[in-house]
């Protein structure tokens, strides 16, 4: 048996209040390469309060980059690490700030400004060539687990996958409760949802372990009490507890395995162009019979915290288009193998996705 030897993050600072360390932080690594950094920013917060927080240097660059709608691309990688190197060379380091889309680009561009040709040379498992430069997050959205991931997700010309290595981790995360406090109530929800969903599918199938258990069981029980305790909602108390949930959560998949919703995301994402999270959520509504259990918690969420999902969303769908769903989402054979085992295939195949998705 082939055992994971996967690197995790160097450094994790936690705290309210944390992000006001991040030039104290950083400071070091100015003296790598030609000694700027790019900042990767939401552009939800161009103009706003923490703009004005960055602690960036004269020498730095700093990219507010709109995630909305659409998640990253390999050409808007390509095109930014051009443009980067082209205006001052390799830089110390590249810092993100936002939800998982923004933590995605830092992490390729982190790998892409070392590695030539474009970025979809390099969408699957241990493609990267070269070591890529310093990479900070800095999550001001909870759930993705993208902050610890070793996964940086592109949808290119003919696939949605990530690049995906052990150096594609981020060397440091601050990670600030203070930031997720202003998440408008539905993203806050279906971002929680990514990380529920994260541990239901990591712990159902044949992958799991003693390791990913942990994570996930403790994640779980976070989950749990953010969106089902007697004190659910959007609190300071809550969103310190989402913030760990989010990161644990995401140690219980790389551990372990996702499964047949995250499989289903990707073909919904890289067709229709619907963001990860709330993917995942007007998916798994429908997976009740795959994971019964999760299923009547993740419904009882919904209730609690009057969430509205899409409902017959197929029947626009003909059968071109559930073909290139499915077609996208069959080709992630280990998370069907996680979920359905050794023999996923007899279970598995076109048509049996295309009725899972007929089931939207």
């Amino acid at each position: 048996m082939q055992h994971k030897n996967f690197k995790n993050i160097d450094k994790v600072t936690y705290g309210r209040g944390a992000f006001a360390q991040l030039a104290e932080t950083v400071e070091p690594i100015r003296k790598e390469n030609n000694h700027y950094f790019v900042y990767v920013v939401d552009h939800y917060f161009k103009g706003k309060e923490l703009a004005g927080k960055l602690q960036n240097k004269p020498e730095d660059l700093v990219y507010f980059i709109d995630v909305d709608p659409h998640e990253p691309t390999t050409e808007q990688i390509d095109t930014l690490r051009d443009e980067i190197i082209g205006s001052k060379g390799v830089p110390s380091g590249i810092i993100g700030i936002g939800g998982g889309s923004i933590m995605d680009i830092a992490k390729a561009l982190s790998l892409m400004v070392t590695n030539e040709g474009s970025s979809t040379l390099y969408q699957g498992l241990n493609l990267i060539k070269k070591p890529g430069i310093y990479h900070l997050g800095v999550p001001t959205i909870s759930g993705t687990g993208a902050e610890v991931s070793m996964t940086a997700v592109l949808t290119g010309p003919e696939k949605k996958l990530g690049l995906k290595c052990d150096w594609t981790v981020f060397n440091q995360v601050i990670l600030d409760p203070e930031l997720i406090g202003s998440v408008p109530r539905d993203w806050w929800f279906y971002t929680g949802m990514d990380t529920y969903i994260h541990c239901i599918e990591s712990e159902n199938g044949i992958r799991n372990n003693a390791f990913s258990l942990a994570y996930g069981e403790q994640a779980l029980k976070l989950c749990r009490e953010v969106y089902l305790g007697d004190k659910s909602g959007q609190t300071p108390e809550n969103d310190d507890k989402l913030m760990v949930a989010s990161l644990m959560g995401g140690l219980s998949l790389t551990y372990s395995e996702v499964g047949v919703c995250h499989a289903l995301s990707y073909g919904l994402s890289k067709i229709h162009g619907t963001r990860h999270c709330y993917a995942n959520c007007v998916i798994f509504q429908h997976l009740h019979d795959i994971y019964p259990v999760g299923h009547g918690e993740f419904m009882q969420m919904i209730k609690t915290h009057n969430i509205e999902l899409p409902q017959n969303l197929s029947k626009d769908w003909d059968d071109a288009t559930l073909t290139a769903m499915a077609t996208v989402s069959i080709n992630l054979p280990f998370m069907w193998h996680h979920a359905f085992g050794d023999d996923w295939q007899r279970t598995v195949d076109i048509d049996y996705i295309k009725g899972l998705f007929k089931r939207l």
